[in-house]
């Protein structure tokens, strides 16, 4: 029976021991600013993916995972040990994409908002290529001008 309730308990205290296992366990000067931004944890709780951002250059963020994954036995040592189950979970490292993913699309809407700024400015003094209604309209019953005609 597949407990999805208690997978995401799991994962969350995997999200709290990794955190704590970058910062007291791996001793490395070059490790970056990490976030865990979250962790995912299969039903049958044998493999847990977890996601993670570095702050700073690429060049920090490939040095930061290059660490990580070097150090991922003694993490997973240091969650294991302080886990409540039987089996610790397999740990896989994945560099979080949704922060930069974020900023990009705030910096397309930021754009789009003032192309609208634009075109509505361009609007307000814009004038009719023709009359108001460029459209025929249909012929009145009471209306003889035509017919005299």
């Amino acid at each position: 029976m597949v407990d999805h309730a208690r997978a995401r308990k799991l994962a969350e205290r995997i999200k709290v021991l990794v955190a704590e296992a970058l910062e007291h366990t791996v001793k490395d000067s070059e490790l970056g600013f990490v976030t865990i931004t979250d962790v995912k944890v299969t039903p049958d709780l044998q493999h847990a993916t977890v996601f993670y951002t570095v702050w700073g250059t690429a060049e920090e963020k490939t040095r930061s995972s290059e660490i990580i994954e070097k150090n991922r036995g003694r993490i997973r040592g240091s969650v294991g040990h302080n886990l409540s189950i039987r089996l610790t979970p397999t740990l896989e490292f994945i560099m979080d994409e949704v922060p930069e993913t974020a900023a990009a699309l705030n910096d397309l809407l930021a754009e789009a908002k003032a192309r609208d700024a634009e075109v509505a400015k361009l609007a307000e003094n814009a004038q009719w290529a023709g009359e108001a209604n460029p459209y025929k309209e249909p012929r009145v019953a009471g209306d003889d001008e035509d017919d005299e005609a």
